[in-house]
């Protein structure tokens, strides 16, 4: 088995121990985030999907993500005014965007838990979580602009 079947399987387990039926499109929907490296929006999914499932709606999609959001398996990535991007959370890490077309790339890296811990002896604030994004022009923008 790849890494990517094994990941399904799992993601697949945990949807049914959460009482979530699988469905074939909630199958493609989260298979397709699985081997997807570019965190798709709703709308990149649906377009790659809307050959294989005709009656499908982006509603269908949107509906989807938020239920494999509650269940722990996809987070939510919103950057400004675009569209919001889904992550398949495998791990923790962190993103580094292209601010020229929006291309992200995760990144590892310790995780930065002493920012946390330092925010809440600062301010006093019960801190759950934080988030870290890095911003530049990815080789493929920064190539354009030299040319």
């Amino acid at each position: 088995m790849t890494v990517s079947e094994v990941q399904l399987k799992e993601a697949l387990d945990s949807l049914k121990d959460t009482g979530v039926r699988i469905t074939p499109q909630r199958h493609a929907i989260l298979e397709y985030l699985i081997n997807s490296m570019s965190h798709p929006t709703a709308d990149d999914i649906y377009k790659a999907l809307e050959s294989k499932f005709p009656n499908m709606s982006v509603a269908t999609v949107y509906n989807n993500l938020r239920v494999f959001r509650e269940v722990g398996l996809v987070k939510e990535l919103t950057y400004g005014d675009s569209s919001a991007r889904f992550d398949f959370v495998t791990t923790n890490h962190y993103h580094v965007i292209c601010q020229t077309c929006g291309k992200i790339v995760d990144f590892d890296y310790p995780a930065l838990d002493e920012v946390e811990h330092f925010a809440a002896q600062v301010t006093g604030f019960n801190v759950s979580h934080h988030r870290m994004e890095i911003y530049g022009d990815c080789s493929d923008c920064a190539k354009k602009e030299s040319h």
